[in-house]
């Protein structure tokens, strides 16, 4: 079990998130968006209870997509991007694994939009998506990762 809070940051440091819930589940988003997004094959994501986390340091600004949909939220002076809230959502927040010390954090557990993956991408998720889950497989899902 990894102890929390655990403190992430961008790059240069100047915006700092704690997160002080355990992740609900991590992924591996393979969807073009993502892919620009992170200038690499895919997205790594780790959905946090939005109340497991707060920025402690700096002040993001949105960058990427900016609603209405969802708002990636990015450091005010690099542009790393974060976080980002999806509308409508509010139970969590997609944080990027990556920027906190925890490398069990960044091993994706799902991988969604697949059929837009690269062709020689790979990850050891778990459970593979198409697109996004359905949502009937939500509860399956989060309780598979809770046991793990």
């Amino acid at each position: 079990m990894t102890e929390l809070p655990q403190i992430g940051s961008c790059r240069c440091g100047a915006l700092q998130l704690e997160v002080s819930k355990p992740p609900m589940m991590t992924a591996a988003c393979h969807c073009r968006g993502c892919q620009k997004m992170s200038a690499s094959a895919f997205s790594l994501t780790m959905m946090v209870p939005s109340d497991g986390i707060r920025v402690i340091a700096g002040e993001p600004v949105t960058g990427g997509i900016k609603g209405p949909q969802l708002d990636h939220y990015m450091c005010r002076e690099w542009g790393t991007w974060m976080f980002t809230r999806i509308t409508g959502i509010e139970a969590f927040v997609n944080v990027r694994p990556v920027m906190f010390d925890v490398p069990e954090w960044s091993l994706p557990f799902i991988e969604t939009m697949t059929k837009e993956k690269l062709d020689w991408a790979q990850t050891p998720a778990r459970h593979s998506y198409e697109g996004f889950p359905p949502e009937q497989d939500f509860p399956m899902l989060l309780e598979d990762f809770a046991r793990r």
